[in-house]
């Protein structure tokens, strides 16, 4: 598998990983092609993801900028199309409490009015582009996997309620367990904005979208070499150079360290994998997910799962570190493991999809939307730390303002700063293992 701490770039033009979403996604809309010769534009976005292809909208018909997106490989293929299909309020991975503290309760609430915001963006477009992405009903269950976390749930839904002024409730073991069968269900913090989706038809949908509005998408269009120049930057694709007058990084979990030393070392590429099951039975069903709400758990290494329309079940969670070690069968496993330890009934049920990709953390565990140091007229957005999804769109309509002239289109300070270079990036890994043994023997406690 690609990793991005180790290959130059994810590849030139390589066919989506094989997944549950690319074999139910349907046909592809049409794309730009590769490259051809050279181009000179006025923004240049690398990345055909979420993030970019956003970008690439709102620029086209907020700014009226037609931008050129560079995609590597595929359109979405990447995270926004391998992605655990939630699109919720949501960014970053450090606790309320915790953001409170750091950040203080003024601007908590206007971070977690940003990522209410980005939700509602995603709302729009799925409404406004008439994306058939098979959309679920609402609600977001954050369940308690042992009786010990539900009162930490409580001071979570306190500060909800206080400091956010957002409608998070708590609800008992018994409420959970209606649409939650199984064990390792203890309560859950219930909020009831959020719904999940087919996250590779809402990128297809995004990208119809962006080329209706004058955007181009060019596929098989890796950037290996970037060279800046009197204000401009040249892009080096396989296919031709692409000289442009400002550029977008929006490559987040799939940004090597080769392509440019100022964006490097500034994201941990961590490895998320997902297993799908066989259709269930109706006794399965009603004994595990009754409902197709959005769930995640209260581990360290936490797990997040939900039932799909056709009735499996798709179960993800933290597996490998390193891209050479992602393919080993012990990973799908531990998912298997993992998946009947919270629904018992599903002992043995055969698992029909497997596949993993790279989110992005930052240093300081929250995302950033902000211009790269020491290069002129250059934006980046990232680090959303696999809580992406609503979020991503967000920034690229964010990115967009910046390209556009706004040097700081939200209130938050921090969404703003240009994250910090992890310290010691050799040992990096080294110390993911160590993390990743302590997450797993405090979950067993």
């Amino acid at each position: 598998m690609y990793d991005p701490l180790v290959n130059a770039h994810p590849g030139i033009g390589a066919p989506h990983s094989s997944s549950y979403w690319a074999d139910t996604a349907g046909i592809a809309p049409e794309d730009d092609g590769p490259v051809s010769g050279p181009l000179d534009v006025e923004v240049a976005i690398i990345g055909g993801g979420y993030t970019g292809l956003s970008c690439a909208l709102h620029l086209a018909r907020e700014h009226g900028i037609r931008a050129v997106v560079l995609e590597a490989n595929q359109v979405a293929w990447g995270c926004s199309g391998r992605n655990g299909s939630f699109a919720r309020i949501s960014g970053g991975r450090v606790p309320l409490a915790e953001l409170i503290r750091r950040h203080g309760p003024v601007t908590a609430k206007a971070y977690f009015d940003e990522m209410s915001a980005g939700l509602n963006t995603v709302r729009d477009l799925i409404h406004d582009g008439r994306i058939e992405c098979d959309a679920q009903p609402d609600g977001v269950y954050k369940v308690a996997s042992d009786a010990g976390h539900v009162d930490g749930l409580k001071r979570e839904v306190g500060l909800y309620n206080d400091v956010l002024k957002y409608d998070a409730r708590l609800v008992t073991a018994e409420q959970v367990n209606a649409v939650h069968g199984g064990a390792e269900s203890f309560g859950a913090l219930y909020m009831p904005d959020g719904f999940s989706m087919h996250p590779l038809k809402l990128a297809w949908g995004i990208l119809r979208m962006a080329r209706e509005a004058g955007a181009t998408v060019h596929v098989g269009s890796p950037v290996t070499q970037w060279h800046s120049d009197k204000g401009d930057h040249r892009l080096v694709t396989p296919g031709g150079i692409v000289t442009a007058k400002h550029v977008v990084v929006a490559t987040n979990g799939y940004t090597s360290p080769a392509l440019h030393k100022a964006t490097a070392g500034r994201v941990l590429p961590v490895h998320s994998q997902i297993i799908v099951t066989r259709p269930l039975t109706a006794e399965e069903k009603m004994q595990s997910l009754v409902g197709s709400e959005c769930m995640f758990d209260t581990r360290n290494l936490l797990s997040y799962y939900r039932r799909l329309p056709d009735d499996r079940i798709l179960f993800g969670g933290r597996s490998a570190i390193t891209g050479r070690d992602a393919e080993n069968p012990k990973h799908r496993q531990n998912l298997q493991d993992a998946l009947c330890r919270k629904f018992p009934v599903l002992q043995g049920i055969g698992v029909d999809y497997n596949w993993g990709g790279w989110v992005a953390v930052s240093e300081n565990s929250l995302p950033f939307i902000c211009r790269v140091p020491g290069l002129h007229n250059v934006v980046c957005a990232g680090g959303y730390a696999g809580s992406g999804v609503s979020f991503s769109v967000q920034s690229g309509k964010r990115l967009a303002q910046m390209v556009a002239g706004d040097s700081q289109p939200t209130s938050v300070d921090f969404l703003h700063q240009i994250p910090r270079r992890f310290p010691f990036q050799p040992f990096l890994r080294v110390g993911q293992r160590l993390a990743y043994a302590w997450y797993r023997f405090k979950d067993a406690q």
